[in-house]
């Protein structure tokens, strides 16, 4: 196969472990769980040593940041203040900046984590006139499809209040958003300096965590070399964002509407702050970057530190590397007496009022079967937490917040024990029955025995924790429910670290959530033979006005943009029908699993003015060129409707090089012939999605 063809099917060429088994200088004195972990990213994902895996060290500072607080045992509701300590400590952790800061999440902050990053921001901008260097703020979140960020608007709503036409600022500011396919950024991660971290499953969204019925999730705050992971993670995907600018084919599909149904899809936002006196993207990382940071010297002394693996993944950026994915299920096949997990769900979104998942989605076949291998070679106990089914916080509409995808416990039970039934065949029902009441605990997550506030709206749960054999645990973004996004988390391979997390976390929760009620035996006996996973057929039973009911969105409405669907668009092929009778693409859950919608078109009227684009292409591997050495002291809808990318950011990032030579200047064109160019190159565009999927076309067009 040529380049060009592998490049094309492929999307990267050296995705793939090289082959030779990479030992990790760090990987000494781990746990059984640990060096499970540490082998498997060794042998299969060598390539993403440095930006999707590390094996690393770091102290955890404190407990860890549970909301609802201190509500385990309670009977009552929380006061409305009862967890505004919690983005006053994110905004404590932004504001130690002094060089360089990510912050990655899945949208952009409201309420009251904007006043905190507001406030944080300020104080970063009151020390940068002092500071040796401009200090770096990047903040990356993810363009959920139907629904792309709008960058200018998350960054005037973040620096109205900051200095004006103050020459002694220096302070850098970028906001960014990114989508390809049904792939987007899901981490969050505060990272500072190189030295502060803070991760976990919780958002930034007020009316989630801060208002009535709070969703329960779960974060951390670390300090040490792992912050540097996160910052390198946040490379991956800026470096992503920036190479879709530079292709032939990103050029043109920039001039496209966003509804046109188009072969790998991309879409990427960015914003910088003071525009015009910055590039258009921000730099990379590098150590050398944080080196005059005062806060170096917080990371000289390790003889407090404890072992760390961070652990992400790139969803579609890369082809086949999922590093964490096989991190996790490592973790779970080294199990040798118990796992405890706490999760949003197992199972993919299911069609309410039924037994089964959306159209092509299905069930975490491989998480199953390891649990199930675990409880049956291995008589492994698991005592598992699930969020109740549809928990709606704060007053939001189901379109808005969703948690629990409509699954029973009997249901995930079910699909363990048909796991154990695929691998053992010989298995009888008297030894299933057994391994039910003896090693499979599940139930959904409770206060005080109940599942209910007092409204009578159900309590949802959106960590994503497990604790293996009580000796290794993980704190991250990544769900164990099948989707593509890109996630990032922490290994703790500490017993001493994660019997303090067991206590101030799990115990809790388990005393007062487990009741032995949410398991029936014989209905997981009777649910053996339920097909729960989705058809496997073109979408044909869902319109688009009830895909679009069924699509969690997370925040308010002043930092997105909708694309409102056609009512006379078919959904009968998530990508497209390729005979050209309809288009549809499918759209997604806030978590990234997919839900059957239409990609909807804009109105090209005033709006997001950030520099966007909308881009079928094949860019090279972005992180092989990111490895670096070890480390050493020295990681909703909107008023507003999008710009649909008229600005051509090529010649921007032209004219923000000085020593370049000036370019003959390009006569404007005018309105009309915008118009017929559009529709030219979305004519074409149409004619390569149509062709076989656009493989004839673009081979033809390689060859012209």
């Amino acid at each position: 196969m040529n380049s060009f063809v592998t490049k094309l099917l492929c999307r990267h060429e050296c995705d793939e472990s090289s082959g030779d088994e990479l030992f990790d200088k760090d990987a000494k004195g781990l746990s059984h769980v640990g060096e499970a972990v540490h082998q498997v990213l060794g042998r299969h994902h060598n390539r993403h040593h440095h930006s999707q895996w590390n094996v690393t060290s770091g102290k955890i500072i404190g407990a860890v940041d549970d909301t609802p607080k201190n509500l385990w045992d309670k009977t009552s509701d929380p006061n409305l203040n009862n967890d505004d300590w919690f983005p006053e400590k994110m905004a404590d952790i932004i504001s130690r900046t002094e060089a360089w800061c990510d912050i990655l999440s899945l949208g952009p902050p409201d309420g009251k984590f904007l006043v905190a990053f507001k406030s944080a921001l300020l104080k970063i901008a009151e020390r940068s006139k002092t500071a040796e260097k401009p200090i770096i703020v990047r903040m990356l979140f993810g363009n959920i499809a139907g629904m792309p960020v709008n960058c200018s608007a998350v960054i005037k709503a973040l620096t109205n209040d900051l200095p004006k036409d103050d020459d002694g600022v220096k302070l850098h500011l970028w906001v960014g958003a990114w989508r390809r396919g049904f792939s987007w950024n899901h981490a969050k991660i505060i990272a500072v300096d190189g030295v502060y971290l803070h991760t976990g499953g919780h958002n930034l969204w007020d009316k989630h965590y801060l208002d009535t019925n709070p969703v329960h999730d779960l974060s951390f705050e670390l300090e040490g070399r792992v912050a540097r992971d996160g910052h390198r993670f946040a490379n991956q995907q800026w470096q992503f964002i920036e190479s879709k600018q530079s292709t032939c084919i990103g050029g043109c599909v920039d001039r496209l509407p966003d509804y046109l149904p188009l072969v790998l899809k991309s879409r990427v936002t960015v914003s910088e702050w003071p525009e015009g006196d910055v590039g258009i993207f921000p730099p990379q990382f590098t150590k050398a970057d944080i080196a005059h940071s005062p806060h170096q010297s917080r990371i000289l002394d390790k003889s407090n530190d404890v072992p760390l693996i961070s652990i992400g993944r790139l969803g579609s950026v890369t082809f086949r590397s999922r590093p964490s994915d096989d991190a996790i299920l490592a973790m779970i096949n080294s199990s040798q007496k118990i796992i405890r997990l706490v999760l949003q769900d197992l199972g993919p979104v299911c069609i309410p009022g039924s037994k089964q998942a959306l159209p092509g989605l299905v069930w975490p076949k491989a998480y199953l079967a390891a649990i199930g291998k675990a409880i049956y070679e291995r008589g492994v106990d698991i005592e598992m937490v699930l969020s109740n089914p549809n928990s709606i916080p704060g007053g939001l509409k189901g379109t808005e917040a969703n948690y629990g995808n409509g699954w029973s416990c009997v249901d995930v039970a079910a699909e363990i024990i048909k796991s154990i039934q695929k691998q053992h065949s010989d298995v009888d029902d008297t030894r299933l029955r057994e391994m039910i009441n003896e090693n499979l605990r599940i139930c959904f997550i409770r206060h005080g025995k109940s599942h209910q506030y007092k409204d009578g709206k159900s309590i949802g749960l959106h960590s994503k924790h497990f604790i293996v054999d009580n000796t290794c645990c993980y704190i991250g973004s990544q769900n164990l429910y099948m989707c593509d996004l890109a996630e990032w988390g922490i290994v703790v391979d500490s017993e001493v670290e994660v019997k303090k997390i067991m206590n101030d976390y799990f115990v809790p929760m388990w005393e007062n959530s487990f009741t032995g009620k949410d398991v029936d035996v014989e209905k997981v006996m009777d649910g053996l033979k339920v097909d729960r996973d989705g058809e496997h057929k073109q979408f044909i039973h869902l319109n688009a006005d009830a895909a679009q009911e069924m699509m969690p969105h997370g925040t308010g409405t002043d930092y997105y943009t909708k694309e409102e669907p056609p009512h006379t668009w078919a959904l009968q092929n998530p990508i497209g029908n390729i005979k050209g009778k309809s288009a549809a693409t499918t759209d997604a859950k806030e978590d990234g699993s997919a839900v059957a919608s239409a990609e909807q078109p804009t109105d090209g009227e005033d709006g997001d003015k950030s520099h966007t684009k909308s881009v079928e292409n094949d860019e090279a591997d972005v992180s092989s060129a990111l490895q670096e050495e070890k480390d050493e002291p020295v990681n909703a809808p909107s008023a507003a409707v999008f710009n649909e990318g008229k600005e051509n950011i090529t010649s921007r990032a032209q004219n923000d090089s000085s020593d370049k030579v000036p370019e003959e200047e390009t006569p404007q064109k005018s309105d009309k012939e915008e118009e017929v160019e559009e529709e030219s190159l979305a004519k074409q565009s149409m004619k390569l999605d149509l062709d076989c999927c656009g493989l004839t076309s673009v081979l033809n067009l390689a060859s012209e």
